[in-house]
């Protein structure tokens, strides 16, 4: 067999595995900026043995003289020499040959971090007989005899028959989990575990190497036809393996110490981008970018490339993206478990300043984080009928269903930061419980063969479909149903993998129901229990209760969901048995405790006697009634629903209900998407701590009167600023000046977040400044006024706000007596993506809900947190923000919270202020055109129909505005206040939330997978 020598460039296509970091010459185009993908994508056959006449795809090895091996000697050599080299350690190999074990070599040298100068390599009759040049680290040769001895030693247990089982070396070995599996499994399979016993490297060279096999394995594609799309796309699956060798071991992990597991239930999941947070946890993101930059690409490119997940809409499905993050952060044991939408909720255009809604196709080039679990699927039953019949002397209820569809699991590697944890969330698709009907089809009805696989996927395919017709109140219900169905069934079988009996439960299993939307899960467990499981009613609810957590999201008696009793007993009729039967038996349990207080025990009934005789089921009371505890998002808002919507169960069970305030995770939402900032901070505290111990930032405020760290805060202030507003210019055509205060409000557009309170605030700006003069005009803080979020498809109001938003900045933006000094633009299709752009370089943001009406909000934590000042109302989280930062930090106005109530009894007799007056006359009479299409805007906030109080607010939320303006004035004074808000936020990170959540709620502890094993020199 011939033989050859390696050149280092040679030698790094041949095995695409050196450590060393060498040019590629010899065939690559060094003139091409992807010629080190050109040579790591035609490697020569690096995983067997190297064979006459073999061609190299990119670099040629020069032939030399055959080097041949001992015929007869069948042991192992490994010999080391200093001596014949002046530069180079020698280390020579004899030994067994065998498919990868040149690949191997190069790893085991670069684990023990020697860097291979050259090398002589060559193989004959199952032997090889190789010569390796290397040095140590930072050059020289490999003296210290235990280094010597460790590299010996490795390289015998590969060369030997043995050595098989170590062929894949990697930076670290794996931690030992799933004890006694390798030592019980059957002997043909102990080399595949042993071969899954390490993990991947990170370095660059690894990391290439992984784009690359990627790019031609999985994607099919040739150095000739690569884009930035299909770099995006094999740079993400190349993380995903390393996710998943993680997230294997997190879960095995798990299941040793039959650990309790926490999941989380959401119909939302707004995950937003996943390449930059996955970087960024795995901690590699500079060995990305040096491997993308070495092949020809930008890593910022890649990440524009990425489609937000379209899992979501807005704050709920926000929340609960956080809390998957700090759960994996915490190390905590949970899953999150929702839907796989296939279209999201919708694409937002604006068309002549109109909301159109289009398919978000944002599984066009696939999702490549997602791995698909065709193994892993539960049928889940709608309509039939029930039933009943005796066995052995109980009554047994079957339900006969009229239509099964089948839940596909898809899980989505969910990484911790600065941890080996890895948490999984599974969401479910849809697909027919009978693929194709192949006797309609052989009879000539094509429609109907291909009907049931449409009407199955239908559950899957769009967020909160429009539930203003029956059909979509019925398809809404469905999808409840069909994603919690499989999700118990689901938790159910991986219980029973290790449990005999239920008895354990509910100290292995606590789940959390965000909002009511999956509160089907209550029933749902129920009939699996007594039903498939054969359990007696009452231990079946003793379970039950003792697994559920439910967390309201709403204020508004309006908001809180009911079912028509005839839907869910055409639907779910075993269910709708269910429900009747809970709540018989609480209505017994009030009568037994409130006595013949009937107005209350009707008040607190599951089942609601409504208008016209028809009946509705109370989502959030049966959440209520069967959750351990019930918790509220904020301070207010728990105190709220415990004295207006919930305050009968609030008197009941006192004990039931908390509070436990929100929060965003501080990786994503300032580390992730603010890295000057990020870099401030951390010089100034001395380490990256306060990344997961955000409370750490108040160390900040020592440094708030500092001139020299205020002039570096407004620098990377400024930073984030003009990235923004490019951003802006560029996605909505408008030309805004870079010298301008960026005011901004973004969240799904609604009457009770009053967007139309800062339009009217913005046409009263505009209107004082063209009665100016120019002298006057000079004073004026020019500012730029952003607007964003979606409307409900349904909602006319909030989509008339969303074209009086863009008929008012038409006007301003083309009026040449305002030029730069008051711009309004609406950004369309707001997301997570836009908002790691925006926020970071916010000025302003607007939080100005009426008292009493937000929950919480989230937004509010993010702006501030990146050093905004907020304009709001107390309300939701303003009011713990104002405790954290200090109110001489914040701009409040508006009316409290206990005078809502009376002020709403009195507004057919309230006299607005005459400027209020002035604004709602000018849309009026038509000055921003379509007069009589925002008749409807003005006749709701005026004629006494204000049922959100614009009107009393407008007078203290121009005051405040005018505040702003004058603090503006005063760089330094407005510095401080951002230092200080950033400073006061520690409070409001999700790690805080979910701690509560875990100690308080759920009884779970954290359960970190070890750290893997280091094996260098």
């Amino acid at each position: 067999m011939a033989s050859g020598v390696a050149t280092p460039s040679a030698f790094s296509a041949l095995t695409a595995r050196a450590p060393l970091r060498l040019p590629l010459t010899n065939g690559c185009n060094r003139n091409s900026s992807k010629s080190l993908l050109n040579g790591l994508a035609r490697p020569c056959n690096a995983t067997s043995p190297i064979r006459p006449g073999s061609t190299c795809r990119t670099v040629s090895v020069r032939a030399t003289a055959s080097v041949e091996a001992p015929a007869q000697d069948e042991g192992v050599l490994v010999s080391i020499d200093n001596a014949k080299d002046d530069t180079f350690t020698v280390v020579t190999i004899s030994g067994y040959n065998r498919p990868g074990l040149l690949t191997s070599i190069s790893g085991t040298f670069r684990d023990l971090g020697l860097d291979v100068g050259k090398a002589e390599v060559d193989g004959s009759n199952g032997r090889v007989l190789d010569k390796f040049f290397v040095t140590a680290v930072g050059g020289g040769k490999v003296t210290d005899p235990k280094d010597i001895d460790k590299l010996r030693a490795s390289l015998e247990r590969l060369v030997s028959p043995a050595g098989r089982s170590l062929a894949r070396l990697s930076s670290g070995k794996r931690p030992v989990v799933g004890d006694g599996v390798i030592e019980s499994a059957p002997q043909n399979k102990t080399l595949l575990y042993n071969l899954m016993d390490t993990y991947i490297k990170n370095d660059v060279l690894s990391i290439e190497e992984s784009i690359v096999n990627h790019v031609e394995y999985t994607l099919a594609r040739s150095r000739y036809s690569f884009d930035n799309q299909e770099a995006y796309q094999a740079t993400a699956l190349s993380l995903r393996d390393r996710l998943i060798e993680s997230w294997n071991d997190t879960q095995q992990y798990f299941k040793d110490v039959d650990a309790k597991r926490v999941y989380y239930l959401s119909m939302e999941f707004l995950m937003g981008r996943s390449l930059l947070n996955a970087l960024n946890n795995l901690g590699v993101v500079d060995q990305y970018t040096e491997a993308l930059r070495e092949m020809g690409y930008q890593l910022e490119d890649l990440i524009q490339k990425e489609r937000d997940a379209a899992l979501g809409n807005g704050g709920l499905g926000r929340l609960a993206a956080c809390f998957l993050d700090s759960m994996a952060t915490l190390s905590l044991p949970a899953w999150g478990y929702g839907i796989r939408y296939q279209y999201g909720m919708f694409r937002q255009t604006i068309v002549d300043g109109f909301q159109h809604e289009q398919p978000d196709y944002w599984l066009n080039f696939g999702n490549p984080w997602e791995i698909e679990r065709l193994n892993v699927g539960y049928p889940v039953n709608f309509y039939g009928h029930v039933s009943v019949h005796e066995e052995e002397g109980r009554q047994v209820f079957r339900w006969n269903p009229g239509e099964t569809v089948a839940a596909i699991a898809y899980d989505n590697p969910i990484p911790g930061f600065q941890t080996n944890n890895t948490i999984n969330l599974r969401l479910w698709a849809a697909k027919p419980g009978q693929e194709f009907d192949l006797e309609a089809f052989n009879t000539g009805d094509y429609v109907q063969a291909i009907l049931s696989r449409q009407r199955a996927e239908t559950l899957s395919s769009v967020l909160y479909p429009d539930d203003r017709t029956y059909q979509g109140k019925e398809l809404r219900l469905k999808q409840q149903n069909f994603f919690v169905s499989a999700t118990i069934q689901d938790v159910v079988r991986r219980y029973k993998d290790t449990h005999d009996s239920f008895d354990q439960f509910p100290d292995k299993v606590a789940f959390q129901l965000n909002d009511t939307h999956p509160t089907i899960a209550v029933p749902e467990l129920m009939r699996v229990l007594m039903d498939e499981n054969k359990m007696g009613w009452t231990k079946a609810w003793d379970i039950t209760t003792k697994v559920f957590a439910f967390t309201n999201h709403t204020v508004l008696p309006e908001a809180l969901e009911k079912w028509p009793v005839s839907l869910l007993e055409k639907l779910l009729p075993r269910h709708m048995q269910i429900i009747f039967d809970i709540n018989w038996r609480f209505l017994q349990q009030l009568r037994a405790q409130l006595g013949d207080d009937w107005e209350r025990i009707g008040r607190m009934s599951i089942i609601e006697d409504g208008s016209g005789g028809e009946k509705y089921v109370r989502m959030a009371y049966l959440a209520v009634v069967a959750s351990h505890t019930v918790n509220g998002v904020a301070a207010i808002h728990s105190n709220i629903i415990k004295e207006t919507i919930f305050k009968d169960f609030a008197d009941l069970w006192p004990d039931k209900f908390q509070n436990k305030t929100n929060g965003v995770t501080p990786r994503r939402w300032l580390a992730f998407c603010n890295p000057p900032l990020r870099k401030l901070i951390t010089d100034t505290l001395g380490s990256e701590q306060w990344i997961n111990h955000l409370d750490s930032l108040q160390g900040l405020r020592q440094y708030a009167d500092d001139p020299e760290f205020q002039q570096k805060w407004a620098d990377v202030k400024g930073i984030a600023k003009a990235k923004a507003l490019a951003h802006i210019r560029e996605i909505t055509g408008v030309q805004i000046s870079d010298h301008v205060m960026l005011d901004i409000q973004v969240k799904r557009i609604h009457e009770y977040k009053r967007q139309l309170l800062n339009v009217l605030g913005i046409i009263w700006r505009y209107d004082q400044i063209k009665k100016m003069t120019p002298d006057q005009r000079a004073q004026v803080v020019p500012r730029a006024c952003v607007i964003g979020g979606k409307a409900a498809p349904g909602y006319e109001m909030a989509k008339r706000i969303i074209k009086l938003i863009s008929a008012v900045g038409n006007k301003i933006n083309s009026d040449p007596d305002i030029d730069d000094l008051l711009k309004l633009v609406f950004v369309p299709d707001y997301n997570v993506s836009l908002a790691e752009v925006i926020i970071p370089g916010c000025e302003l943001s607007q939080h100005i809900s009426t008292a009493g009406t937000e929950a919480s909000g989230t937004s509010n934590m993010k702006f501030a947190m990146n050093g905004s000042l907020i304009i709001g109302t107390m309300d939701g989280a303003n009011v713990e923000i104002a405790e954290e930062i200090g109110e001489d930090n914040m701009f409040i106005f508006g009316v409290l919270t206990p005078e809502v109530p009376r002020l709403r009894q009195e507004r057919r007799n309230f006299k607005p202020d005459s400027r209020f007056e002035h604004v709602v006359g000018l849309i009026r009479k038509g000055v921003f055109g379509w007069a009589d299409f925002f008749e409807p805007l003005v006749d709701s906030v005026t004629s006494g129909g204000d049922y959100y109080l614009l009107a009393n607010d407008f007078p203290s939320y121009i005051e405040a505005q005018a505040k702003v303006d004058e603090v503006y004035k005063d760089k330094a004074r407005w510095t401080r206040m951002s230092i200080m808000s950033t400073a006061g936020s520690g409070m409001f990170s999700s790690d805080r939330t979910i701690r509560q959540y875990a100690e308080q709620i759920w009884r779970v502890e954290p359960c970190q997978v070890p750290a893997a094993e280091d094996e260098q020199i």
